[in-house]
């Protein structure tokens, strides 16, 4: 019989995600994110496929994306909004896991599926740094969709995508909270 955590089921009930652009310095160590990557990379993974991996972004890599980000938003002639909000999340961050989605080659185990699986990993990292005392916020942006910067950027092969970048620091500010999904809107009982 599994016990009942009520801890859990609290940490659960009012996690909320810090946005990005408030966290700060200090942020973890590197013993204290391999903790947090210890723990969220345990997530359902049909097959054993480990259809993901992780680049740990330093804030030296993080500017040296900003550039880079400016740069290729300047040569496909983005406004400047839109350039601007593109660097932003690069030039703000303290630290960063990109959580890169890696299809692998399965006769059981549906594309799909690996997608899944790495996006598990991006909400648990969250949950996991949350749970470490860290604010904590995944985000993507046109950008990490866009397959010449992240060919060019991050070096991704064809068979590889941004499921998200996790970015961790210290929490300035508490979020207000949001509305929740109504379950009485959303789920039948059949």
């Amino acid at each position: 019989m599994t016990l009942r955590n009520e801890t859990v089921l609290d940490f659960l009930r009012t996690r909320r995600s810090r946005p990005a652009k408030t966290l700060t310095k200090p942020a973890p160590s590197r013993d204290q994110l391999i903790e947090i990557l210890e723990a969220g990379t345990r997530v359902p993974d049909h097959g054993k496929l480990e259809p993901w991996r992780l680049k740990v972004l330093e804030k030296p890599t993080l500017e040296k994306i900003a550039g880079a980000a400016k740069k290729y938003c300047e040569a496909v002639n983005c406004e400047e909004a839109v350039t601007a909000k593109a660097v932003k999340q690069f030039e703000d961050g303290e630290l960063g896991v990109l959580v890169i989605e890696v299809q692998k080659p399965s006769e059981k185990i549906p594309e799909i599926e690996q997608t899944y699986s790495a996006g598990a990993v991006c909400l648990s990292l969250v949950n996991a740094g949350l749970a470490a005392g860290w604010g904590a916020n995944w985000l993507t942006g046109w950008l990490c969709h866009d397959r010449n910067f992240v060919s060019e950027t991050f070096g991704l092969d064809t068979n590889e995508r941004i499921a998200g970048i996790i970015y961790f620091g210290t929490e300035t500010v508490t979020p207000a909270e949001r509305p929740r999904p109504n379950l009485a809107e959303i789920v039948t009982w059949e």
